[in-house]
């Protein structure tokens, strides 16, 4: 039977079932749409706020494109015309972008024209050709140019001896776990160098491991962020914020922080420094909005201390105002705030859910990046004379002709009488009265949180999932953001308690408003998500009929000695050592409960994960293999960490995780589904066979 012949046959018992009307067949989302969304990851509108640049990811397709992670494209948008100017695009990855303060040029970095090393290049804005400004034996991880444009500061990693470069190419290619990792440096360069003169970058002698530099106004001192050494947990836990003097290398002061760290961004003058941090070194998140006066450095001041939400950008609007944009419950929040505290709503939660924001020095214009339920990041532009909020591009038109399930914020109370939020997907075709399988999907962290916009990914069911007849349950758990600094630590001291209790009255809630058949529940999800998704297949296996676990943790004995954020995980989740209580250790794994397996169980890990050693799916999978209770299968991805990069990871990723839920949630099968995946079918590619 070939695949028309089938479709044809699907469309008539569909037909047949009442769920497509004669006159027109529904389109929904599938896995290839998936694989070809493009979406806005930044925009940077230009200081006098004529123009906004534009980073666009543009994904590989899977079988047709040489196979890698997704390019990243750079165009500009004509504020007046709101006509946006493809400028580099094609094969590119372009890195960190930032304006001239004339707002003449671009500057970018991007490996390119034989480059072997990530490079920054400039560009005019009013057309030309690319020019590389600066080169270094190492890659530029990121830069800043000064205000008066003659000079730039970059981070590099520290130079390689060369006599560690000959022992390499001799076969010494031994690692010294986490002692031999190298430092990334600044560097200060001439943006017009004397090529005759021959002047090299300047290694700035500063301690530790910098991962951010922002210069003063005037041009002589850097703002910069840097831990005591390159390990992933002493970035996430120990940066600090150092105020350099360029000329001497002199840390002047450093700001009084403790814990997460976000933005740092200079005031107008000079004089002080606000950032995006967390309240303590327990905060699971960075989202306070804190300025320090470099007067008065161990004095920061909490601009909106009582505030439930979460700041993730900031801009100085004057020296004594700020803009900022918030993760508020399931929506974005924008807003001012002066030095004394006082804080104004300039656009409410809406429809549209936003992540970035960039403001001109006019403060006239702010450029935005935001989704929605229905279409990926995009820009768009807020004027200062109305407050109307403009959507400037659209990089998917396709989607109009998709159709997308109903998307809704729901609630609901936990058995403590805890009230909790989320966003549920139903199924295209919708009815009342009937009840759907359902997926659950459980977001990572815990300290992240869903907002109610776009939902759909490689890894993430959404709107593919409603098209296939399925709801899709997206629940913020205790522990997660948005709802404030002490929401974000309900979970802490109690993995697995609580907070996935949660889940589970989360889907018992769904079950009684009618929506969700709960014999045909699934649960899947990444990192934490998979974690919880482990427990629902060993600890509450009764209740879930299929699971599928991505790099996820099955037995925190171990994961807490293999994972490269110890620290993280002991500060902020949870808030004991192994040694102190061996017993909650194993009872919050889902080994503990693997003889309660009834669930099928598909898991997938990347062979690299430093953050969950693939020994975790290792373990859950020998136990469950052994056992013999529920059909089980590994999948690891050669090459890939902790989440998928490649575009044919991604593709494979999301084909098995619908595959497994359809086949046990819709088709109720015992046995696993075959073992292969046929990719020609499933991306509508002839078959060459």
């Amino acid at each position: 039977m070939n695949k028309n012949t089938k479709n044809c046959l699907l469309f008539c018992f569909l037909l047949a079932s009442g769920l497509v009307n004669a006159a027109e067949e529904p389109i929904g989302l599938s896995s290839v749409d998936v694989s070809k969304i493009q979406a806005v990851q930044s925009a940077e509108i230009s200081p006098d706020g004529k123009w906004i640049a534009v980073r666009v990811v543009v994904p590989r397709q899977p079988i047709v494109d040489e196979d890698g992670t997704a390019w990243t494209e750079l165009h500009v948008i004509d504020v007046n015309t709101k006509k946006r100017k493809p400028f580099i695009t094609g094969k590119v990855s372009i890195g960190a972008i930032s304006w001239s303060s004339d707002s003449k040029t671009l500057y970018y970095t991007a490996k390119r024209f034989g480059d072997s090393k990530t490079a920054i290049y400039q560009i005019p804005v009013d057309g030309g050709e690319s020019i590389k400004m600066i080169e270094h034996a190492e890659s530029i991880k990121g830069f800043d140019v000064s205000n008066d444009g003659r000079l730039v500061s970059f981070l590099a990693l520290e130079p390689l001896d060369e006599n560690t470069k000959t022992k390499e190419e001799q076969g010494f290619s031994q690692e010294v776990y986490e002692e031999a990792l190298r430092a990334t440096r600044v560097w200060i360069a001439k943006t017009q160098p004397n090529l005759q003169e021959d002047e090299p970058a300047r290694l700035l002698d500063l301690k530790g491991s910098a991962s951010a530099i922002s210069w003063n106004s005037d041009g002589d001192q850097l703002a910069v962020v840097a831990a005591p050494t390159p390990t992933v947990d002493d970035g996430y836990m120990k940066k600090q914020v150092h105020v350099v003097d360029v000329d001497s290398s002199t840390v002047v002061s450093t700001l009084a922080t403790e814990g997460k760290l976000g933005d740092v961004m200079w005031s107008p003058s000079g004089n002080q420094i606000a950032v995006i941090c967390g309240r303590d070194q327990h905060d699971p998140a960075d989202g306070r909005l804190v300025v320090h006066d470099l007067g008065q450095e161990d004095k920061p001041v909490d601009l909106m201390p009582d505030y439930k939400a979460h700041v993730i950008k900031a801009s100085w609007l004057s020296e004594e105002k700020l803009v900022w944009l918030a993760e508020e419950g399931l929506g974005t929040r924008i807003g001012s705030v002066t030095l004394n505290g006082d804080s104004e709503t300039l656009l409410e939660p809406g429809t549209q859910v936003f992540s970035d924001l960039s403001i001109d020095d006019s403060a006239e214009n702010v450029s935005l990046v935001g989704n929605s339920p229905t279409h990926p990041n995009e820009v768009f532009l807020r004027g200062s004379k109305d407050g109307s909020v403009t959507r400037l591009t659209d990089h998917n038109p396709w989607l109009k002709d998709r159709q997308f399930g109903r998307q809704t914020a729901i609630s609901w109370t936990a058995r403590d009488g805890l009230s909790l939020q989320g966003v549920l997907v139903y199924p295209i075709g919708y009815q009342e009265g009937h009840s759907y399988p359902t997926i659950m999907y459980v977001h990572g962290g815990p300290e992240a949180h869903e907002s109610n916009g776009w939902l759909t990914s490689y890894s993430r069911p959404g709107q593919v999932a409603a098209a296939k007849g399925f709801a899709v349950f997206y629940p913020n758990y205790r522990g997660s953001t948005g709802r404030g600094v002490e929401f974000s630590m309900l979970g802490q001291s109690d993995a697995a308690g609580r907070e996935f209790d949660d889940l589970v009255d989360g889907v018992d809630h769904l079950v009684e408003l009618g929506v969700t058949d709960k014999n045909a529940v699934g649960v899947t999800g990444g990192s934490y998500g998979g974690y919880a998704s482990a427990w629902c297949s060993t600890y509450y296996s009764d209740r879930f009929a299929a699971s599928v676990m991505f790099v996820g943790i099955s037995d925190n004995l171990s994961k807490v000695g293999t994972t490269d954020i110890p620290e993280e995980m002991y500060l902020v989740h949870h808030r004991k050592r192994l040694w102190e209580d061996w017993d909650y250790f194993l009872e919050r794994s889902p080994i503990r409960y693997v003889e309660r397996n009834k669930t099928p169980t598909l898991i997938l890990h990347g062979k690299e994960d430093p953050r969950v050693h693939p020994s975790q799916s290792l373990e859950l999978h020998r136990h469950l293999k052994t056992l013999d209770q529920a059909p089980v299968r590994l999948i690891l991805y050669p090459g890939e960490g902790h989440g998928n990069r490649r575009a044919a990871s991604r593709f494979d990723y999301n084909l098995r995780m619908l595959r497994w839920m359809e086949h046990f949630l819709v088709r109720k099968e015992n046995v696993a589904p075959d073992v292969e995946i046929n990719y020609d079918e499933a991306s509508n590619t002839p078959d060459e066979q």
